[in-house]
């Protein structure tokens, strides 16, 4: 048997679940604020995982991911530990904002200070009381700003743990990328925890697709570390594009969008791929993608100035390869 698990003062029996509210600074009027954690404790030993939304307090696709996962019957036979916080920056989820009150982005502030600003507070909490008690972690993120992305993993692939975790995660693209200075991922890979991140949807919205494989991508996870039992063992698995590279193609005038490759959509370098026209329909500009490959991510708001992120490209060589990724992960998920 497992032995207990101590979270904010808290001990967690094995084969018990329980709803945490670690503290965190109050606001400014005395109300209270606390972090909510969810932990299943198994009873047998097994690896402990976190999953995590809203580091981004308006990505709230991972709130809605964490919800329903945590309502599924099969996991609470797990092995091991699942500790879920489905709203980390809860200043800035209340406020249906990116940044934190003091204006700083939570993911560029961990491992964070006890003695720092109300965000790098927030992030030493985070990796005292979660990040330092796994062995394990995923991060759920949304497009912001109006953008959305499809459903795909950003995670550094040259630890071969991580890349295997990453295929098993089952979405069109894993992207190799190299974790910032001051984010959730750097820190928790400098801790030993093996981390991915997952993007999909937009800020402040539910996307069905993305939500759908948002949760059977961590339940596949958690059945490749051992903490679930898979339901067969020769079950089919989805081909995964991946890729070292990605660019975002910006607006060359400003004006009114309108954009022609939808996301999972094929992009072949110096073809058109949108327009931009003038308010009063006298001008319109072609839109040319400088490269080919796919497009991972999209403004949705119609209304650009020169200079703003309008498209998002993952480099892909074989572009024949991506019309049946996308099909088949369409297939999978949209009826599902």
């Amino acid at each position: 048997m497992q032995q207990p698990l101590t979270i904010a003062g808290i001990q967690i029996q094995p084969g018990t679940q329980a709803d945490i509210q670690i503290p965190v600074a109050p606001l400014y009027n005395h109300s209270a604020m606390a972090m909510p954690v969810h932990v299943i404790h198994g009873r047998s030993p097994g690896p402990r995982l976190f999953v995590c939304g809203a580091v981004h307090g308006d990505e709230i696709i991972g709130t809605e991911i964490i919800h329903r996962l945590i309502r599924m019957k099969k996991i609470t036979h797990l092995r091991g530990t699942l500790i879920t916080v489905p709203v980390v920056n809860v200043y800035a989820f209340i406020q249906h904002s990116r940044y934190s009150p003091d204006r700083r982005d939570l993911n560029r502030f961990f491992p964070g200070s006890e003695t720092g600003s109300l965000t790098s507070q927030l992030a030493d909490i985070f990796m005292k009381e979660i990040v330092r008690k796994s062995r394990f972690g995923i991060d759920l993120h949304a497009g912001s700003n109006h953008r959305a992305n499809l459903p795909q993993i950003r995670a550094d692939i040259e630890n071969p743990e991580v890349l295997a975790l990453a295929r098993m995660f089952q979405v069109p693209v894993v992207i190799n990328s190299l974790a910032k200075e001051g984010s959730l991922r750097k820190a928790a890979a400098d801790e030993g925890v093996c981390m991915l991140l997952y993007e999909a949807g937009e800020a402040l919205r539910f996307d069905e697709v993305a939500v759908r494989a948002g949760v059977r991508g961590i339940l596949r996870v958690m059945e490749a570390i051992g903490m679930l039992v898979p339901k067969s063992r020769h079950k089919h698995t989805s081909k995964t594009l991946i890729t070292d590279a990605t660019s975002w193609v910006r607006a060359p005038v400003s004006g009114i969008l309108h954009m022609e490759s939808p996301l999972g959509g094929t992009v072949t370098k110096n073809t058109r791929i949108g327009s931009i026209v003038d308010p009063f329909g006298g001008h319109e500009m072609e839109i040319i993608s400088p490269i080919s490959g796919m497009v991972i991510g999209r403004l949705n708001l119609p209304l650009v100035h020169q200079g703003d992120a309008i498209i998002h490209i993952a480099h892909l060589d074989r572009l024949k390869q991506i019309e049946p990724v996308i099909q088949e992960f369409n297939e999978k998920f949209t009826n599902a």
